[in-house]
C-alpha cells in the first residue's frame, strides 16, 4: 500500500472520522508490505499484509474474467480527470485493467477495492478489501463502482460520500437512487453522476 493513502484512510466502523495511526513492520521504498492501522476512536486494529489492507467484511473477490462495459477507454473518459494527482477508487472488477487504467491517468493514484484475485498490491496500485469504503469523505477525485456494487445503494451511497464535491462517480448496474446521486447520464446498465450534497 502506497504510504501517503493512509492520510485518506479512516475507520470503516460508525463513528466520527478520525486519522488511522500506523504502525509499519516492512517498508519497500514508499509501499507499506505488512504492519497495522488502528483508530484512536474506537480501539480497532486492521492487519497489513503483503501490502493489501483488510477492513473486514468484503464480500467474495470479483471473478477475473467478468465482461463489463466498464472497460479502460470508456471508463477514463466517463470519470472525467483532468491532470495529475490525487486517487481513483476502482471497485470490484474494473481494478482488473488497472494497468490500462494507469495507462490512461498518468499521475493519478489508483486504490482498488475488493478486486479479482489477480490484482495485487504493487507500484501504481493499492489494495483495500472490506465490506464499505474505508476512506475519507471528500477525498477522492473518483470511483468506479463495478458490478455488483454498481447497483447496490450502500455501496453508491460510499461512493458519493468519498468522492470531492463535484467530481463523479461512474456504476455499473441498475440506476443509481436520486437522493445519493446526480445523474449525468444513463445508458444500459452504466451511469455516471456527481454525489449529491
Amino acid at each position: 500500500m502506497f504510504i501517503e493513502l493512509t492520510d485518506h484512510l479512516r475507520c470503516p466502523e460508525d463513528h466520527d472520522e478520525a486519522f488511522l495511526v500506523l504502525l509499519p513492520d516492512r517498508l519497500e521504498g514508499r509501499s507499506v508490505r505488512s504492519g497495522t492501522l488502528g483508530c484512536p476512536v474506537c480501539d480497532r486494529r486492521f492487519a497489513l499484509q503483503d501490502g493489501v489492507l483488510d477492513f473486514g467484511g468484503a464480500p467474495g473477490p470479483a471473478p477475473a474474467s467478468e465482461s463489463s462495459a466498464l472497460t479502460p477507454d470508456a471508463l477514463v473518459p466517463l470519470v472525467g480527470l483532468n491532470g495529475p494527482g490525487g486517487y481513483l477508487v476502482l471497485v470490484g472488477g474494473p481494478a482488473g485493467t488497472w494497468r490500462d487504467i494507469a495507462a490512461l491517468v498518468p499521475g493519478v493514484g489508483l486504490v482498488a477495492v475488493n478486486p479479482p484475485v489477480t490484482v495485487l498490491d504493487r507500484d501504481g496500485i493499492s489494495v483495500l478489501r472490506g465490506g464499505r469504503l474505508a476512506l475519507k469523505t471528500n477525498s477522492m477525485r473518483g470511483v468506479v463502482l463495478g458490478r455488483p456494487y454498481g447497483g447496490d445503494a450502500s455501496w453508491v451511497a460510499e461512493a458519493a460520500r468519498v468522492v470531492l464535491p463535484g467530481l463523479r462517480v461512474v456504476g455499473e448496474g441498475n440506476r443509481p437512487p436520486l437522493e445519493l446521486v446526480d445523474l449525468m447520464a444513463s445508458a444500459g446498465e452504466v451511469w455516471v453522476g456527481t454525489g449529491r450534497r
